[in-house]
């Protein structure tokens, strides 16, 4: 006996589904090269203070690329560094020496915001990219 039509219906989903699933991780593993950024997710200081946000690159060695994002806003370029280089080439509207950033490392790289304002306050990105595999993050 033939099971009723509704269940059919229900299987052929529950399928297509799993292989979608078996598709999307499949893709997912077969991905290589990504370039992982880690940074700590918290800080906080007081108005007039210096902030300091670290970023580490992982394996790469490369240009470190910082941006500012206000919660429901766009993310803005504050500037970008490269350990050999004598200061940070900075996006519109960001300058030294509120923003610098420094390296402990050819892979750690630091931002640095003085004199701390209310404006200040938002979400920092650090990016950089793998020149071998063209990824970017």
């Amino acid at each position: 006996m033939a099971p009723p039509a509704p269940f059919l219906q229900f299987l052929v989903h529950i399928n297509i589904m799993l292989v979608t699933l078996c598709a999307l991780i499949t893709a997912l593993t077969c991905v290589s090269g990504v370039t992982v950024v880690t940074q700590k997710p918290v800080l906080s200081v007081r108005k007039g203070e210096t902030a300091t946000m670290d970023c580490n690159l992982g394996t790469v060695d490369n240009t470190v690329f910082w941006y500012k994002q206000i919660p429901g806003g766009v993310p803005q370029h504050v500037l970008r560094f490269y350990h050999s280089w004598g200061s940070p080439n900075y996006g519109s509207g960001f300058s030294a020496p509120k923003f610098t950033s420094t390296h402990q490392s050819t892979k750690d790289y630091r931002l640095i915001i003085k004199n701390v304002e209310e404006g200040d306050s938002a979400v920092y990105y650090c990016k950089t990219w793998d020149n071998n595999n063209a990824v970017s993050q």
